[in-house]
């Protein structure tokens, strides 16, 4: 069996989107990922869904691996002829024992490579306002370990150089030695007057700073409870914070945003809600596949001529009706004559991008405004509407009572994605989860049925957001709580329905 190969994936400091290139293209081709405590669940989705994952992630007092055991499990994992990522919280040769690791892959023949990632020590003081260099301020910066024993006779830190020669300190994880590493820089001369932040949770929906200087920042942490994930930020750079702080002034900050639709439409709203300040988590609920037997939509194709009228309810019915154009040999010269009728915008922008501009949209983008709207023109007229297989029956039904002739297609299936839920679960159970959209009523019922049957527990104190009434009517019907439903049926309506609630729920806790 040929020897497999590991790549050593820097995951970044928590925010997905800073994830590499190329670490996003190593997660697409693995066959096992092995991932640590502090990454981003969300980056897990990147690989293929038949992927194995194995967490082997390090708390305080709590491994679930050996470093030791680690490396072996990397070597066995290769020698099975497995492509295999370790994924490592930031960068892995910044405090991360990728030099461990990849050292033991070496001894044993392994095949590896490194992926850098940007590390926490310049990423999260960035999303807190704070450069660690700044012309006139600071020259120099250092990353120090926070984890250093304090009760070590005696320190391999250079504590007199870092005091007196080094503008800007980064300490990586030392909270829980916060008052030796003051009392170590204030003995060896810093300034009790010297600006520190502390700043946990960094990228995260979580972020929080504190910011004091030496003499006064044991005491505000305690006061506090400041704690760990953080790093300590130590330097005249933190006093740029109050001017450079742009993170938390967004609209959606501090809150996680859960997105349940199809991975191929994941994308772009991802990246608006990021920009806006959410973090996001990715979870795909549901697979858009083709469908099981072409042979209905073949046989419509072959008689395109004979209808009036197209009506297409959704952007995914326009993708695969015109995939299967192309694959039968044909293209939109064919449906020269025929009108064409697009529910919303969506559909609409899915069709103009390929050369097709619809004849008529309704005022209101769902099957109801379409039946009222356009049946009256579609008396004695041929129908055909290229839908997925499990869309509603309404539409069809009701414009055949108004004296169209409808034939439906089904021109891709609907199924609930295989995945596990694990992750998901423990941050809705730890109450880490702020909201989750939905965009159909199959988005609903496939993220319960993979939550399982404690889901609407989970769910409790989870702010819900639908696209439209016909799934905020699913998501009620299944038991959850609608927090808001978008009034125009968007994607972007449904982020606009997102930031009007939170605003005016600010706006109350403020008055």
């Amino acid at each position: 069996m040929p020897t497999g190969k590991v790549y050593l994936v820097g995951a970044g400091p928590g925010d997905a989107g800073l994830l590499t290139i190329k670490g996003h293209e190593c997660l697409a081709r693995a066959d096992v990922v092995v991932y640590d405590r502090l990454i981003n669940p969300s980056l897990l989705d990147y690989a293929p869904d038949g992927a194995e994952k194995i967490y082997v992630g390090k708390a305080p007092y709590r491994h679930a691996l050996r470093q030791e055991e680690i490396n072996e499990l990397l070597v066995e994992l290769a020698r099975q002829g497995k492509q295999v990522v370790r994924l490592k919280g930031g960068d892995p040769f910044v405090f991360g024992r990728g030099g461990e690791e990849a050292l033991a892959l070496k001894a044993a023949g392994i095949p590896f490579e490194v992926v850098p990632g940007v590390t926490a020590a310049i990423a999260v003081p960035a999303y807190a306002g704070i450069p660690v260099t700044h012309r006139g301020l600071a020259s120099t910066v250092a990353f120090i370990t926070g984890n250093e024993d304090p009760g070590k006779e005696s320190s391999a830190i250079n504590w007199e150089g870092l005091a007196g020669a080094v503008d800007t300190l980064v300490f990586l994880m030392g909270m829980a030695n916060l008052a030796p590493i003051v009392s170590r820089l204030l003995a060896c001369g810093r300034p009790p007057g010297t600006p520190v932040a502390l700043i946990r949770w960094g990228t995260r929906a979580e972020q929080e700073t504190l910011v004091g200087t030496l003499a006064d920042i044991e005491a505000k942490a305690q006061e506090t409870g400041f704690s760990n994930p953080a790093i300590i930020v130590v330097g005249q750079v933190v006093t740029l914070r109050s001017t450079l702080a742009w993170l938390e002034g967004k609209p959606l900050f501090g809150r996680r945003v859960v997105i349940t639709r199809p991975r191929a439409q994941v994308e772009a709203m991802a990246r608006r809600l990021a920009g806006l300040g959410a973090e996001v988590l990715a979870f795909p609920a549901i697979e858009i596949q083709p469908p099981a037997d072409w042979g209905p939509v073949d046989a419509a194709l072959a008689k395109i001529k004979d209808f009036e009228w197209l009506i297409f309810t959704s952007a995914n019915g326009v993708r695969y009706f015109c995939r299967r154009l192309q694959e039968r040999q044909l293209d939109i010269r064919t449906l020269a004559g025929i009108k064409i009728a697009a529910i919303g915008p969506a559909t609409a922008r899915a069709l103009q991008e390929r050369g097709l501009l619809p004849d008529w949209q309704p005022g209101e983008y769902v099957a109801e405004a379409v039946a009222a709207g356009l049946g009256p023109l579609l008396q004695g007229r041929r129908v055909l509407l290229p839908r997925a297989d499990i869309a509603r029956p309404f539409l069809a039904e009701d414009l055949r009572r108004q004296g169209a002739e409808v034939t439906e297609v089904a021109v891709y299936r609907t199924v609930k994605r295989e995945g596990d839920a694990s992750a998901l679960r423990e941050l809705l159970a730890a109450g880490k989860v702020t909201a989750v959209t939905f965009t159909s009523s199959s988005t609903v019922k496939s993220f319960l049925e993979l939550l399982g049957k404690d889901a609407l527990t989970l769910m409790q104190g989870v702010d819900v957001f639908c696209i439209g009434p016909i799934t905020a009517a699913t998501a009620r019907e299944a038991g959850l709580t609608v927090t808001a439903t978008a009034g125009e049926y968007t994607e972007a309506g449904l982020i606009q329905a997102m930031l009007d609630y939170y605003a005016g729920r600010k706006a109350g806790e403020e008055n």
